[in-house]
């Protein structure tokens, strides 16, 4: 069997203001109506016959929603594995080898980047297949995708002599390169896009990790052997993965071992990595405008426009991104999408809250969204799922009042437990116990309006918890 090893833990940061640390670009519906991106890579390959339910490796901040996510399209069997840190795609792909290995006696894996759209689906199937082949005769698989354009934004991989098995050597990589060097190797016929996309043994990638990164190996296998359940999660340990080295599966080990190989795939494949990516991605008009949402042009040009909550009206511009989201805009020249990442650095170290999470914020309860916000109050619409409840908590600097607007709340307030009904309002005094809950069956709706002399969202003490945050970071849950 082929276990699909789904890597989530990336922020997608050139997508910003659309893709956030708290909501990136994998889980959003950015190609289709009905799925995210991680669904979409679930379900264009969980129709192979020889596919065994998902291992997904993400962090512990996403752990609820990509969970959700993956049980609304099928899979139900999944293992979510949670990093404690950053340590790029080799400890990540490392750790889901062992695990698996645990699970089962040595299995195929199939490492898939959460974030990418491939068109062509069943040309994908057949190149799993030869993949499959390559793999269970030793051999570390890479997918190259035949390069139609010269492009700066990709890595790119030499293919060598054929394989009698089909595919080809693996020679080397070469990072992303300038674009009179991108024309040179696309023309030489030689060389493919790096897709991001892998297949080995579980057992051969350890056997190979080992020899080639035997530092890493001895990090991962410290933080699997003291990862612990947590409700359907598994949780590696942080001292041992923090002490792996920050390393890509590319340059730890397919640049060094000697039984790499290529799987060519002309699969319409593109990694969404950018704006101007996305935007080659949909139709647009005699023009070259393109876009989603509300949007009135007039002699533009080369345009793609994102109106996410209100009209975007543009006259006589030429070659530009517009980004609208209910808290930011992006305005950017076309040929310098890449660079929305350099943006994205620059309101971190202003310490912007917009760099990490929009004004809509998920949480395992469901969800709130800020509405309005000033010094000494914080006004928030919050939706708790049915069944669903908050954690037990407190807070030392602020007070909370609770309208009601649809639903029906059980409010735990100190001592007391009762319910508050469409248009009734309750009010939780500063330092008093509480908790909320939703019994009913529909989704319950309120207007929290906070007052206090500090509003930050790391002024909670959680008591209680059913989702198991209690050791979390305060501002992880914060709100809930």
């Amino acid at each position: 069997m082929i276990v699909p090893v789904i890597l989530s833990g990336g922020s997608g940061s050139r997508l910003w203001p659309l893709s956030r640390e708290s909501y990136p670009k994998q889980l959003i519906r950015m190609l289709s109506d009905d799925d995210s991106m991680i669904q979409q890579t679930w379900r264009r390959i969980a129709a192979v016959e020889t596919i065994a339910p998902p291992l997904i490796i993400c962090n512990e901040q996403h752990r609820f929603i990509v969970a959700e996510q993956m049980q609304q399209c099928g899979a139900e069997q999944r293992t979510v594995v949670l990093e404690p840190c950053a340590r790029n795609t080799a400890p990540a792909i490392a750790a889901a080898a062992m695990i698996a290995i645990r699970n089962g006696k040595n299995p195929t894996l199939l490492v898939l980047p959460a974030d990418h759209m491939i068109g062509r689906v069943e040309e994908f199937h057949s190149r799993i297949e030869l993949a499959y082949q390559l793999a269970s005769k030793g051999r570390l698989v890479t997918f190259g995708i035949v390069a139609d354009r010269p492009e700066t934004g990709y890595g790119y991989i030499k293919g060598g002599g054929s394989l009698s098995d089909g595919g080809l050597e693996l020679e080397h990589f070469v990072e992303k390169p300038s674009l009179e060097h991108a024309r040179t190797l696309v023309s030489s016929g030689d060389y493919f896009w790096n897709s991001g996309m892998f297949m080995f043994q579980a057992s051969q990638l350890l056997q190979e990790l080992k020899r080639y990164q035997p530092e890493l190996i001895d990090a991962v296998t410290a933080s699997v052997d003291g990862a612990r359940e947590d409700l359907d999660f598994i949780r590696l340990e942080q001292k041992g993965f923090s002490a792996a080295p920050d390393l890509s599966i590319d340059y730890g080990l397919m640049e060094h071992t000697k039984k790499g190989a290529v799987v060519p795939a002309d699969i319409r494949w593109s990694d969404v990595g950018a704006w101007d990516s996305l935007a080659d991605l949909q139709p647009a008009d005699a023009a070259g405008n393109g876009g989603v949402g509300d949007r009135l042009l007039v002699d533009c040009h080369n345009t793609y426009i994102h109106a996410d909550s209100r009209l975007v009206a543009a006259v006589g511009i030429d070659n530009l991104i517009v980004v609208e989201t209910d808290d930011a805009v992006l305005v950017a020249d076309r040929s310098r999408a890449q660079s929305v990442k350099e943006l994205v650095s620059l309101l971190k170290q202003q310490q912007r809250r917009e760099a990490q999470q929009h004004r809509t914020v998920y949480r395992p309860w469901g969800k709130y969204e800020e509405i309005d916000t000033s010094e000494r109050f914080q006004v928030k619409h919050i939706r708790v799922n049915p069944g669903a409840r908050l954690s037990l908590q407190m807070h030392h600097h602020r007070a909370e009042h609770w309208i009601v607007v649809q639903g029906t709340a059980k409010v735990t307030c100190g001592e007391r437990q009762y319910l508050v009904s469409e248009n009734e309002s309750t009010y939780i005094p500063l330092g008093e116990q509480h908790c909320l809950e939703n019994p009913g069956k529909i989704p319950l709706d309120l207007i929290e309006v906070q007052s206090g002399s500090y509003l930050g969202e790391d002024d909670i003490v959680r008591l209680d918890d059913i989702y198991g945050r209690i050791d979390m970071n305060p501002t992880e849950g914060a709100s809930d």
